[in-house]
Formats: structure tokens, sequence, C-alpha cells
């Protein structure tokens, strides 16, 4: 029966499309394309858990914060580990998202990414958390089937293709045709291991503590999968466990892929496993194709270097490739109809 009340909500409301990674979350709103690009970080009140700052703000806050200031990220390898704190966050991205509308649209249509190898109690968590946070539809599409439409990839037709999306908790390797997935690989090692890989690194070798913002941001600059042309160096600070005191260590590229040589190599391994198991008409396929990476991890100097050289498939970076996710919700968005074949069948989901 036709309901002019749900047809005339349909027709104002937002519909959004969302990231929700470990290190940061992504917003898209159909017909403006990404508004918010968040690091997935809440800081909230120990006592009430109540959250006092969201994204940027609570990320700056972390090591800063008082006693009585909780700031942590509420999703670990990907998925939900604090319900509420992850509902709170969410109820920030859509209202920030409502900001952008000049007519008041409080009950958005969301599409949200989740990794491909997720339970059915951790899908239903995210479901669960964007209905509470708001939204009058909730829906939720793999990761990499997001970050393959959102690279430009025609994962509709027959030929093959190959997606590696790096994150920050999870690494997922899918190969794709006819819209569908033909094999995958959900991997929880990712950006932040190689953060947690490079703090041991420089706590054995050089007794110096660091944070993992600290970490992240030499992997940023000179953290790599492959040797450089030119190899650089940049200055590590933090406390060094010895004196107690704190000490500035000029660190090199060569050392950084060193201490991140582990994550790296078991993202490969898996990589690997994955062309294996694809059946021989795709790996021709592939041959043509190549291998997209897509993801914040994808940024990782080298990598695609060395996936070309390890694996004989073209490897190649996605533009802007830690908006693919977010951008491939938002492409489902602009035609429902058409794209809602990609998204995962809650109906059989507990």
């Amino acid at each position: 029966m036709f309901n002019p009340i749900s047809w005339l909500l349909s027709f104002f409301a937002l519909d959004i499309g969302i990231d929700l990674g470990t290190a940061n979350t992504l917003v898209y709103i159909r017909g403006k394309g990404i508004v918010v690009n968040e690091p997935s970080w809440v800081a909230v009140d120990k006592r009430t858990r109540q959250p006092l700052a969201v994204g940027s703000t609570a990320k700056r806050m972390a090591g800063r914060a008082p006693a009585n200031v909780l700031v942590i990220r509420p999703l670990r390898d990907g998925v939900i580990s604090e319900f509420d704190i992850t509902e709170a966050m969410l109820e920030h991205l859509i209202g920030k998202a409502h900001e952008q509308s000049i007519v008041p649209a409080p009950y958005p249509r969301v599409v949200i990414g989740v990794p491909a190898g997720v339970t059915e109690v951790e899908l239903r968590a995210v479901y669960d958390a964007a209905m509470a946070a708001g939204a009058r539809e909730a829906h939720l599409i793999e990761e990499p089937v997001a970050a393959a439409l959102g690279a430009g990839l025609p994962i509709g037709e027959i030929q093959g293709h190959m997606i590696v999306d790096i994150g920050g908790g999870t690494t997922e390797v899918a190969v794709l045709s006819v819209g569908r997935t033909v094999v995958s690989r959900s991997l929880r090692v990712a950006g932040d291991e190689m953060d947690e890989a490079i703090v041991q690194y420089l706590r054995n070798k050089y007794n110096l503590l660091i944070g993992e913002q600290m970490a992240e941001s030499i992997k940023m600059q000179i953290g790599s999968a492959h040797p450089l042309p030119e190899e650089k160096t940049a200055v590590v600070r933090g406390r060094n466990l010895v004196t107690g005191l704190p000490e500035a260590v000029e660190v090199s590229s060569i050392e950084i892929r060193e201490a991140i040589a582990g994550p790296v190599q078991t993202i490969m391994d898996t990589i690997r496993d994955t062309i294996d198991e694809a059946p021989a008409a795709i790996i021709a396929d592939l041959m043509e194709s190549g291998i997209t990476l897509a993801g914040g991890g994808a940024q990782l100097q080298g990598l695609a270097e060395r996936i070309t050289d390890e694996l004989n498939l073209r490897a190649w970076v996605a533009e802007d490739p830690q908006s693919c996710v977010a951008r491939g919700a938002g492409m489902v968005l602009e035609d429902f109809r058409t794209n809602s074949q990609f998204l995962v069948d809650m109906e059989n989901v507990v």
C-alpha cells in the first residue's frame, strides 16, 4: 500500500553512506559526496559515559585527557567493541551530515560498510547501532565490494577484478565477478598492527617508548614495503625507558621497513592465498585488470611495487584510496534500485 508519509520522508531525507572504519570514519551524502572525514575517536566522561568530544578533537585529547575522561576508539579490528559509544559517534556524524541540508531531515537512509569476515552478531551490532542513532533505514555492504565500486571497478561485469582494501583494523582481499564475491579473505592485520610493530621495534632497539600516534606519523612519513629510490630519515620523539627522560632518535626508512615487515608479509601471504583459490579463468582476467589497492594502508610507499614484483600481477592504487568504501556506499545510494543488489541480505541475519 502506498504510504504518502513514507514517500515524503524518502524524498526529503538525507541518504548517507558511512565507512565506519577502525581508524577513520567517512560520511558520504547522496548528491554531495564526502562531507565528513573524522578519526574514529570518542572522549567520554568515565562516570556518566556521556560523549564529550568526537573525531579530531577527541584524537588530539588521547594521552592528554584528565583522569575523569576516557579517550577511546569504539571500533577494533573493524567491528564494534563499545556499542553505546559507537552509537553516540554515529549520532554525531549523522548530525554533522544534517548540517549540510537546508530542509530538516531527521530520518536518513544509511548504508554502512562492514568487513567481509564479520560474524552475524557483529553485523547485527552495526545495524542496531545505526538504527539507534536515528536512521530511517540501515543497510550494510561488505567493504571490499564498496571499495571496488568506489575505485571505479566494473564489478557487475563478467570479467574478474581483485580489490585489496587495507584499513586501520582489517585488510579485505576479494576477487569479484558479476557483482558477487568469488573468493575473499578478511584479515585482522592492517595499519594498526604496523603502528604497534613500530612501537615495539623502537622499544627493543632504542629503549624508546612512543605512542601510537607518533608511530602512525612515522609510518606515513618514511614507512615503506619496498626499497625506496632514495631512503629517508625522520626524528622520533618519546621517553627513554632507561633514564625516564625525553629523547629524540633519528631513524631511517630501512629501519621502519624492517619494523613493519611482519604485518606487511602477512598481508602479502593473504593476497597470494586468495589468488591461489581463484578459478583459472579469473586469473587470466587479473593479468589484464591487475590488483586494485584501496584504504588508507594502500598509501604505504612501495606497496604496489612489491605486490607487482612478487605476484607477477600489476598492482595500482585507486584514486583517493582512503575514501573508496565511503564512495562505494554512496554510489549505492545514488542509484539504490539498481545497486541494492550489492548489499548484505539482513533477512537471514539473526
